[in-house]
């Protein structure tokens, strides 16, 4: 029984000691770990405690010697967590379930991988050739590679044939090489079996088919990669269209946009021009997109958002969008109204009227494109020919809202600051409004920029051209030369305006968008019953800037009078960035833990060089006793400063 007691009271005070040690050692890195990391860290402890006991073999020396053993011991836990959290950060790899899951995909990630590699490679896409694409259709490579490129894509499915068709409307980045061969992507794919989509359908509602509809027709009106659509009708007696999304689309597409995102930053590490068209940023982008599209849910609210600001209008838009019926809606099932009407793709025979009438029918669906754009700030950004429709009653419908892109005020006011300048073919306002709308580098030649914006002007604007939304894709390579990123939105916006002119061209041959832009911009479109762009300037712009104007000759004046008498002076605060002062903090704080460690460091260095001095027991004097303790000091305090560099520079 005694020594039951004995043995249970050595492991209770092992276990304190443990602890302690563990708790000391996150307390001096600043860590939160888990009940893993505590365990591997307690054991490291163990072992190094024990060690450090047997090294020590001279009984007389253990007792004053004690410190010495704790602190090598705390020194040895630290270093362990520090390094553990370098190579392994905290939360990167999971709990033993997170272990098996993330198995799993890792295995089913890299079989398609390795299968995605070989139909590059088999396409002649190596990896040696990725500094060989160039940009802008500059050296003799940029139509080799175009159609390898587009049959590997093909062949790689859904998800890649989706990016393809999104960089085939990107000519403000590939060569016209590109654009044309990746124009050709088009993805046939066939239905689901009707019992596999059932199914489906019956778990994401909650009930049989029968409950929900009254008739649901089995064959499919359309089917894409991600969905296919049935009609239907309620019991209301309503006629409705059932989105379904495909069983196990979402993990395959998962695992392709973890390749693209993957071969992306690949790409960007490899290849100057993949680093200076971001591609990295246009992977994000594309993901977000593919991800907002797998969820149906994104797709109502879009509809919803869109709905609201069309309604809003005083005089209405004359364009319809369906109803979304939110009740039998959800993440893998969107039923909306069904509006009964042809396709624009396939309308052009039944497209009647005079041409004066079908001019002010495009007219219409681009005064309400350049709405959703410049006013509502939630815009279609696929308006392609299928998702227009010519309905019976001869109005227009919109559908397909999976797909649409945003912009923020500030890009609104830079759009529209553009649409004026192009249309009073001034140089200066359009650098300006350029510059308000990409991303600019911290030195720009302004004065060249908008020289060849005068150029430009002058080549497209000059009477008796006929300019077409190219002439967008010809800007934007321009002032890509001048090192100006294009953000991902503002390239949606144009790629959207040329999705469009295409649809436009079918309703009423021969429009040309970028002329009735201009007219738009003049207000024109009153008497074709839409808005003139002056109403997308409120009042309170027109006072903000009447109130700028009016203050601006007093300042001129007061700053030419302060700089003739010599007593215009320039005050700069400095650190005003709250982020400048954190890291102006945290650079003081370790440049002090490092004194102090190489101070604890020399001084431990002096102290056990130096013989004789007083003894605290037989062979072990107090010079020596200190600079021991000083030397665990030291240890201690350098782990933790290399630590903080170590973990400062991972996330830089």
């Amino acid at each position: 029984m005694m020594k039951l007691a004995q043995f249970l009271l050595a492991l209770l005070v092992m276990t304190a000691f443990i602890m302690a040690f563990v708790f000391s050692a996150r307390r001096l890195l600043g860590l939160r770990i888990g009940i893993v990391r505590s365990l591997l860290a307690g054991l490291v402890s163990v072992v190094g405690l024990a060690v450090f006991s047997l090294l020590m073999q001279r009984p007389e020396q253990r007792g004053i010697l004690t410190g010495v053993q704790f602190g090598s011991t705390l020194v040895v836990t630290t270093g362990f967590l520090a390094v553990l959290e370098v190579v392994l950060p905290s939360g990167s790899v999971g709990g033993p379930r997170g272990w098996v899951r993330s198995a799993r995909s890792r295995v089913t990630r890299t079989r398609r991988y390795w299968h995605i590699v070989s139909i590059a490679m088999r396409h002649g896409l190596r990896p040696g050739r990725y500094g060989a694409v160039p940009t802008g259709g500059r050296g003799l490579g940029s139509g080799r590679m175009a159609r390898p490129l587009r049959l590997a894509l093909e062949e790689g499915g859904a998800t890649f044939v989706k990016l393809g068709q999104v960089l085939s409307t990107r000519r403000d980045l590939l060569p016209p090489a590109f654009i044309a061969e990746l124009g050709r992507l088009h993805h046939q794919v066939s239905p689901e079996p009707w019992q596999v989509v059932g199914e489906a359908l019956e778990r994401e509602l909650g009930m049989p088919l029968t409950e929900a509809f009254a008739h649901f027709d089995h064959e499919p009106l359309a089917a894409a990669s991600i969905a296919q659509v049935h009609a239907a009708r309620l019991h209301s007696g309503e006629e409705v269209v059932v989105k379904v999304r495909r069983p196990g689309v979402r993990e395959v597409a998962e695992c392709d946009l973890q390749i693209i995102l993957r071969f992306a930053r690949t790409l960007e590490r490899r290849a100057g021009w993949a680093r200076a068209l971001g591609v990295v940023d246009l992977a994000d982008g594309f993901a977000t997109s593919v991800r907002e599209e797998l969820d149906f849910r994104i797709e109502a609210a879009n509809i919803a958002t869109v709905s609201t600001a069309w309604t809003l209008r005083s005089e209405g838009t004359g364009i319809r969008l369906p109803r979304v019926y939110e009740e039998w809606s959800g993440e893998q099932v969107l039923v909306m109204e069904r509006l009964t009407g042809t396709p624009i793709g396939s309308a052009a025979a039944v497209l009647k009227g005079t041409e004066e009438e079908r001019l002010a029918l495009a007219r219409k669906v681009m005064v309400n494109m350049f709405h959703q754009v410049m006013i509502d700030g939630t815009f279609h950004a696929d308006p392609h020919p299928g998702n227009i429709l010519l309905l019976d009653d001869g109005a227009i419908g919109v559908i397909d809202f999976g797909s649409v892109g945003r912009v923020d005020a500030q890009v609104r006011s830079g759009l529209r600051s553009l649409l004026f300048a192009l249309n009073s073919q001034d140089s200066a306002a359009l650098c300006d409004a350029l510059l308000e709308v990409v991303t600019r580098p911290e030195e720009i030649d302004e004065q060249r920029l908008q020289r060849e914006l005068g150029r430009f002007l002058s080549r497209y604007f000059a009477p008796g051209s006929t300019p077409s939304v190219q002439i967008f894709t010809d800007l934007f390579r321009l002032v890509q030369r001048h090192g100006l990123t294009i953000p991902p939105e503002v390239a949606a916006v144009f790629r959207a305006l040329g999705t469009l002119e295409g649809t436009l061209m079918l309703i009423a041959p021969g429009f040309v968008m970028v002329e009735e832009a201009r007219t738009f911009a003049d207000g024109g479109f009153a008497r074709a019953g839409g808005d003139p762009l002056s109403q997308l300037i409120s009042p309170t712009d027109v006072m903000a800037a009447w109130e700028l104007l009016r203050r601006l000759p007093r300042r001129l004046d007061r700053v030419t009078s302060a700089l003739e008498q010599g007593r215009l002076g320039v005050g700069v605060r400095l650190f005003a960035n709250a982020r400048d002062r954190t890291y102006i903090r945290s650079l003081v704080h370790e440049i002090l833990l490092t004194f102090i460690a190489a101070t604890s460091g020399v001084m431990s260095v002096i102290l056990l060089s130096i013989d004789g001095g007083p003894l605290v027991v037989p062979g072990i004097g107090l010079f020596q006793l200190l600079g021991y303790h000083l030397l665990v000091i030291s240890g201690v305090i350098g782990l933790k400063v290399l630590f903080l560099i170590s973990r400062g520079s991972g996330r830089n």
